[in-house]
């Protein structure tokens, strides 16, 4: 056999068994117990991706107690993607979205720290939540389905240093927020979070344009558009807005876990009674700090919503995971928007 088609079938087979995508053992749901197993990173530590793995951002996130995070998707066969208006993009079986937990300013002898990577696989069954624990050396992370809390100091960008028991969830804490009609679901992805420009090897492109090449959507594409909810340029109505959309509406959304509070905060939700205007809550006891309304246009010492966002009471905070610190930013857009209702 001549030397080059030699060398080809090396490459062929490093592709397949070195690289580890293995794409019936993603449909399959199969777990492996290590995440450089996957071969989602051709650097793992310094979380550079394979490269049929793309680095995707959104517009606004989740707020997650300060950390950074890298997202990657892995998409079998390029297939293409189901889109509808508001919702998150329909992914192929196969598809991985991948996201690295860290703080970037630890105080302990790294610089940055990692702390789990988070894996949601479109399996043959449905959605599948599984996370990763990054080990002390840096080097790889390890399976972990009971989850793991991890006592830690990071610096916010102001200096100020902060200590936290950051707590990475278990397995079925993923579905708490995961989860539309009872079903596993993807949160981010959708195209009005996805409007915005990411460097790729290539150079820097819209990202919506760069998946639309790949021939994974099309190019003309209606939504509306959130905003970065930092950005002190747009109005606090998109900032608020976008806000509470990304951090509170995977749950009070129509057919969310929070649906018979009535309370539903989607960016698309034009009807003031079920934002909150006036809204008597349903039930929450200790938690509605006697204050009568969800939220008081103009008074947002007065708001409900406001004084959760504000508690770090486990039984009272809203959300009521996924966090130990308060948003201080979240809370300051958030009440600016209430008060100037």
């Amino acid at each position: 056999m001549p030397f080059y088609k030699l060398v080809s079938l090396f490459l062929l087979f490093c592709s397949t068994s070195i690289l580890g995508l293995d794409d019936d053992a993603l449909r399959q749901g199969k777990f492996l117990q290590n995440l450089s197993e996957y071969g989602f990173f051709k650097d793992l530590k310094n979380q550079v991706p394979a490269q049929n793995v793309l680095p995707y951002q959104l517009s606004s996130q989740l707020f997650s107690d300060y950390t950074d995070k890298q997202r990657f998707i892995y998409v079998p066969n390029n297939s293409k993607f189901t889109f509808e208006s508001d919702k998150v993009f329909q992914f192929p079986v196969g598809t991985t979205l991948i996201k690295t937990f860290s703080y970037q300013n630890a105080s302990s002898s790294l610089e940055k720290q990692l702390l789990e990577t988070r894996l949601l696989i479109h399996t043959n069954d449905g959605w599948e939540a599984v996370g990763y624990i990054w080990n002390d050396d840096q080097t790889d992370a390890k399976l972990s389905l009971v989850g793991k809390t991890i006592q830690t100091q990071f610096s916010k960008d102001s200096g100020e240093l902060i200590s936290i028991r950051y707590r990475a969830p278990n397995k079925n804490q993923c579905k708490e927020c995961h989860q539309l009609n009872g079903v596993m679901t993807p949160i981010g992805p959708k195209a009005r979070n996805m409007d915005l420009m990411v460097q790729y090897n290539s150079g820097k492109m819209n990202q919506l344009e760069k998946w639309a090449q790949l021939g994974w959507i099309d190019t003309d594409l209606v939504f509306n558009k959130m905003v970065n909810y930092f950005d002190n340029s747009q109005n606090m109505e998109a900032r608020a807005r976008s806000y509470l959309d990304i951090n509170c509406a995977h749950c009070h959304i129509r057919g969310g876990s929070a649906d018979t509070t009535g309370l539903y905060l989607t960016l698309e939700e034009e009807n003031t009674k079920h934002l909150g205007f006036y809204k008597k809550p349903v039930a929450t006891g200790k938690g509605s700090f006697n204050l009568r309304y969800s939220i008081v246009p103009g008074k947002s010492e007065e708001s409900i919503l406001l004084a959760r966002m504000h508690s770090l009471d486990p039984g009272i905070m809203m959300p009521e995971s996924g966090r130990a610190l308060r948003d201080e930013e979240g809370l300051e857009i958030v009440s600016a928007w209430i008060d100037s209702l």
